[in-house]
């Protein structure tokens, strides 16, 4: 037995609709790279614990985060940012089904677009969670600066990248662009942050 499914056996619970959603996904071609049990469980305790209620998510996938996200209050509401359309209309699909419509706004297109035009907008956000194009996550993290409230989590997947960023000598662009994201957390003076090794690693910052 390894660490991953130590956690996974102890800790996360057989859970119908997330798997019904990973099934789905497979049904209709798209890739099954959604967060894993354990980190999904993580966001929505970090929900609970922060309170936060005005979410923002970069990349909907299938709709597998967006539901542990709204699962950690019952009055959250997400914004979802999706380049794919045919994603976000699964991922819809799969919230309206696990009970959370009206609760999601779906915004298609490239990421930066949104987040830009929402930086001309009032909302502000309490937690933001990046799931996306890797070489972008440094840039998206200047946006969920840009739209947060004091004291909002920026939760970030993939920051292990199975293990790649620890080579100080990477050189594909993804693994660099996860280097170098994770250095911008540390270092960044409106963050406080931590890496933990869970899942494909999840970096956790909160805006001061």
């Amino acid at each position: 037995m390894n660490l991953e499914t130590y956690i996974q056996t102890l800790f996360v619970q057989k859970d119908e609709d997330l798997e019904k959603i990973t099934e789905n996904m497979l049904k209709v071609g798209m890739p099954t790279i959604s967060v894993s049990p354990e980190s999904g469980k993580l966001l929505t305790m970090l929900v609970k614990i922060s309170g936060a209620q005005n979410l923002l998510e970069v990349g909907a996938l299938g709709g597998y985060s967006g539901i542990c996200l709204l699962r950690g209050n019952e009055k959250a509401q997400l914004t979802s940012l999706e380049l794919n359309e045919s994603y976000a209309d699964v991922a819809k699909k799969h919230i309206e089904e696990a009970g959370f419509t009206g609760r999601v706004q779906y915004e298609v297109g490239p990421a930066l677009e949104s987040l830009e035009k929402l930086t001309h907008g009032d909302a502000v956000y309490d937690l933001f969670f990046i799931d996306a194009d890797k070489e972008n996550y440094s840039n998206y993290l200047n946006y969920c600066i840009r739209l947060a409230n004091q004291g909002a989590l920026i939760i970030a997947d993939n920051t292990l990248w199975n293990g790649k960023v620890l080579h100080e000598r990477a050189e594909d662009d993804d693994t660099k662009a996860l280097q170098t994201y994770n250095q911008k957390v540390a270092d960044h003076p409106q963050l406080e942050s931590i890496l933990i090794p869970l899942g494909d690693g999840l970096t956790i910052a909160r805006v001061k």
